[in-house]
């Protein structure tokens, strides 16, 4: 028989938004893989510190790249590629001896998650369970204090990686609005939020539901490049009783 895989979603950071079932999963796993840049312990495994069982065995899947090549050149996505590869490869090597592998994913596993690349290639040969877990939108807008949508309001998520003129467009079209991916495109970000007319209600949540969380007027914050995992929000004020 076939073992399978398992694709956990750890939520946003906090491990009390973690549910039941992932922690049993995670504690009860004898392999465990999970992605994180070389040279750097992985935000999914720092996430699992102190769950996972002595003796389970860990498979590190090391991106080739992450910011190094431009998402738009071609060898950014022939590396990806022949990653995901190896990595099914590997789990594959695994699975065949009739034994499950779990892999942790920071927020949903099929929301903008690397795991969703694995899963691609796995699904018509291999066994593969997903446990959905709680987005990182969802606990910035929660850190905000303010609900994100109202009555009829239309929510837009954008990729601050789009090209600035899509930014703009779609913004102008949103009635709420979450932007992912911010990092180097800030600077971006407050223009095309300038150009749609949005920035007086924009909102940074940086790290939300983890201890470095902070929230802020995005109009307030300081030039420079937020961490990793920070978030835009532009709540909506769509009909109300």
């Amino acid at each position: 028989m076939s073992g399978r895989v398992i694709g956990v979603g750890l939520g946003p950071g906090d491990p009390e938004l973690m549910s039941v079932r992932a922690d049993r999963l995670i504690r009860g796993a004898g392999h465990l893989a999970y992605f994180r840049k070389a040279g750097r312990p992985g935000r999914a495994r720092t996430l699992i510190d102190g769950l996972v069982a002595p003796g389970a065995v860990e498979i590190a899947m090391e991106y080739p790249v992450t910011t190094e090549i431009p998402l738009d050149d071609p060898a950014y996505n022939a590396q990806l590629s022949g990653f995901y590869a190896t990595c099914r490869d590997s789990l594959r090597a695994v699975t065949d001896t009739g034994r499950d592998v779990v892999v942790p994913c920071e927020g949903d596993p099929f929301f903008y998650g690397s795991f969703m690349h694995l899963y691609e290639r796995l699904r018509h040969d291999t066994p593969v369970d997903v446990v959905p877990g709680i987005t990182g939108m969802s606990a910035a807008w929660t850190a905000s204090g303010v609900p994100i949508t109202w009555g009829d309001d239309v929510m837009t998520v954008l990729m601050a990686t789009l090209p600035e003129d899509a930014l703009v467009t779609r913004m102008r079209a949103a009635d709420a609005l979450v932007v992912m991916k911010i990092g180097r495109n800030m600077d971006k970000v407050r223009r095309a939020l300038d150009a749609a007319g949005l920035m007086a209600r924009a909102w940074l949540v940086e790290c939300a539901a983890m201890a470095e969380e902070r929230v802020m007027r995005l109009a307030d914050v300081p030039d420079r490049a937020p961490p990793y995992f920070s978030i835009v929000l532009v709540h909506g004020q769509g009909r109300r009783p």
